[in-house]
């Protein structure tokens, strides 16, 4: 089976890589040329643009930013409907807005071309270990054509619904996970207010009902003052962008969604967006003028 992936960047090299060791064909294009050379390294075959991926691949994979790139990587000038041929698959693994691609699988289905959304979790490492989760929407019968290559690059793979269910499956995660990041850091703030020792109270946390993944990762990193990136501040951004955004289409109330997206649009407006979204945290502090695990900083 030949197969594409067009997107190498934190999440997609890896993924893509992984492909290329389970033993599967793969041409890969990347808007700067250095991307590829670890993929081609290993085995990949280089293209120089998306519709060079098309021409040559049944199952094409896209990991790249935002909405618009994905528009322009299947739409563009040198997208990848020029070139596709008849009942292939496009597979998009970047996280974007759900009705932007519930519109896609249209003008994709007009060209007798199949979409899957399949936005993913687990971070840079969950990619590298091929153990992200991976949430998909789309027709059953093309999400089991396309299983065993989901099976290369995570554990936790679930066929959602239509087209669109992926994405919005990956906008709750974020929802989750950002509003338990700031959580997290309004239980260390009280804790260090209070004279306590805040890792001894994540230790407490993590044998209970509070206990959680996120606390016992990021609640450690944020406790290391370990804001290196494992997911961007900016990418977190822009996905909770997609879910005012979601918010605003369908008519409903996210309070706390919406207090995330503005702590992560404080993280970004003071040039920290290339950290961690934890360092939501280090807003936390400057607001309630406590600093957790002080000796760290």
């Amino acid at each position: 089976m030949n197969i594409g992936f067009i997107g190498l960047g934190i999440m997609g090299r890896p993924m893509a890589l992984n492909l290329i060791n389970a033993g599967h064909s793969v041409w890969v294009h990347a808007r700067r040329p250095a991307m590829m050379t670890p993929l081609t390294d290993a085995g990949a075959t280089a293209c120089n643009t998306s519709a060079d991926v098309a021409s040559n691949a049944d199952i094409i994979f896209i990991c790249v930013s935002d909405t618009q790139d994905v528009e322009q990587v299947i739409l563009g000038d040198e997208g990848i409907l020029k070139t596709t041929k008849k009942d292939s698959i496009v597979v998009d693994m970047s996280t974007i807005s759900p009705s932007a691609t519930r519109k896609l699988a249209t003008q994709l289905t007009e060209h007798n071309v199949h979409m899957l959304d399949a936005p993913v979790s687990g971070g840079e490492q969950g990619a590298i270990d091929g153990a992200l989760s991976i949430m998909v929407g789309g027709e059953k019968e093309i999400f089991d054509r396309v299983l065993p290559l989901f099976e290369v690059m995570g554990k936790n793979i679930v066929h959602i619904g239509d087209n669109g269910a992926g994405q919005v499956t990956k906008a709750c995660n974020q929802v989750l996970i950002g509003q338990t990041i700031a959580a997290i850091g309004e239980a260390y703030i009280l804790a260090s207010a209070s004279g306590v020792d805040p890792a001894k109270v994540r230790q407490a946390l993590l044998g209970g009902f509070a206990g959680s993944r996120a606390l016992e990762s990021h609640g450690q990193r944020m406790l290391d003052r370990n804001f290196k990136p494992g997911f961007k501040a900016s990418l977190h951004h822009k996905d909770m962008r997609i879910v005012i955004e979601a918010a605003h289409e369908l008519g409903i109330a996210l309070p706390g969604a919406a207090m995330v997206t503005q702590y992560l649009n404080a993280v970004v407006g003071n040039g920290k967006g290339e950290n961690d979204s934890i360092s939501i945290l280090e807003l936390q502090e400057q607001l309630s003028g406590i600093t957790v695990n002080k000796e760290k900083s």
